[in-house]
């Protein structure tokens, strides 16, 4: 590629288009299962811009965007990919969530930080190609999908559906000057505990499963997993409980605080790292709790994995992630970073604590797909107030790197 391309790319990053594509990204809700209203906007904007749309539908009403920026023909395809659904908000908010607000180097607002920044950022990127005019001989796909924070079924339908790509880029929040090649797999799931309701005057006669899971926490936090320590990983493998609810019956009736609940679920995230696999980790749970069940006859457990979606989390398993050094998209990466900035990344390969994540990657790379993570940072205001942000030089600057690995990779010869 010339200098005089990757000049004119450069000079067509442009931070108000960018700042009011993400102000507007915040503005509009799009909590998991609730993305369309988000997938909509996107589509009809880049429609307008001269992209071709597919709509892809990942459950009934459920939509995601695939914009394409045609390439003129005969080089290598290469997709951005970032999700449209956010997290769960905190309590303590001191902003409006829905009203985005810029305070310095900072764009405030509800999913800013994970990740429309990164969404943000990669339109903006392809914006900037487009706006340049340099052709680009192979296909420039942006895929804004959804799903990603119940174990990627946006990307799963896209890798089952197409389009596919060459090469791809994740922009997860890990910093502009990071870029990550490694993270952990996640294996979610859902234990129950099985007890006998009672009314607590004959409560002799019943059996707790809430105090059984009680004892089904403290074993499985004790638990030494059998998989492979990874130096560049050393907080692998750790497990979280994220929840917990107990009542009568299936439905886990709360009405009434005077029975014995019979049933009690927690949901568990346990990320391992590349070389494990989430079926190694379930039996060693198993094992663990078999043995638990022998030391008490009335621990009766259950396991789903993943969780049933009505509990609303993952509902695939992640597979671990790491890219192989050698993969041309992260000769790439560097070469475009190098050329923005003037120097090397802070970090490459795995970046700790960023590598404890999971994300799409795992599904792309599983679908033959070379790809890797670059994008924007952003944090939290303070440890007491949960306002999310994302950084906005470094929209700006992974805009840059983005586009100018688009021009590099789109311009390799398609074999």
């Amino acid at each position: 590629m010339s200098s005089v391309e990757r000049n004119k790319i450069l000079n067509s990053v442009d931070s108000r288009r960018f700042l009011e594509l993400g102000k507007t990204l915040i503005s509009i809700p799009s909590f998991k299962g609730e993305e369309t209203p988000v997938a909509n906007y996107i589509s009809k904007l880049l429609k307008d811009r001269g992209y071709q749309i597919e709509m892809q539908e990942v459950e009934p009403g459920r939509y995601q965007t695939i914009a394409t920026l045609k390439g003129t023909g005969g080089g290598k395809s290469l997709m951005f990919n970032g999700h449209i659904d956010i997290n769960p908000l905190a309590a303590g908010w001191e902003r409006d969530p829905w009203s985005p607000t810029i305070e310095g180097d900072r764009l405030y607002g509800a999913g800013s930080r994970n990740m429309k920044g990164g969404v943000a950022a990669m339109i903006e990127a392809a914006e900037a190609i487009r706006c340049s005019h340099v052709k680009l001989k192979g296909d420039l796909i942006v895929a804004c999908v959804v799903g990603e924070l119940q174990g990627g079924e946006g990307t799963h339908h896209l890798c089952q559906n197409g389009p596919i790509p060459d090469m791809a880029i994740v922009p997860e929040p890990f910093g502009a000057n990071n870029i990550v090649t490694c993270h952990a797999g996640s294996a979610e799931m859902a234990i129950h505990t099985l007890g006998r309701a009672r009314h607590m005057n004959r409560m002799e006669d019943s059996i707790d499963a809430i105090e059984k899971m009680v004892k089904v926490i403290k074993t499985i936090k004790d638990i030494k997993f059998n998989v492979c320590p990874r130096q560049d990983l050393p907080g692998l493998p750790r497990l979280n409980v994220g929840n917990i609810i107990g009542g009568i019956g299936r439905d886990y009736n709360r009405t009434e605080a005077t029975y014995i609940a019979d049933v009690c679920t927690i949901v568990i995230d346990v990320r391992f790292p590349p070389g494990g696999t989430a079926d190694a980790i379930k039996a060693d749970i198993v094992r663990a709790l078999d043995q638990l069940s022998v030391d008490d006859p009335d621990l009766k457990y259950e396991i789903e994995m993943p969780p049933p979606k009505k509990y609303n989390c993952f509902t695939l398993i992640v597979e671990p992630f790491d890219l192989p050094k050698d993969e041309y998209i992260l000769e790439s990466v560097l070469n475009s970073y190098r050329f923005v900035t003037g120097h090397e990344p802070e970090g490459v390969g795995t970046v700790l604590p960023w590598s404890y994540s999971c994300d799409d990657t795992s599904k792309l790379h599983k679908a033959g797909i070379p790809c890797l993570l670059h994008g924007p940072a952003g944090g939290i205001h303070s440890s007491t107030i949960p306002d999310e942000y994302t950084v906005i030089s470094d929209i700006g600057q992974v805009a840059r790197v983005l586009a100018l690995s688009a021009l590099d990779v789109c311009n390799l010869a398609k074999q």
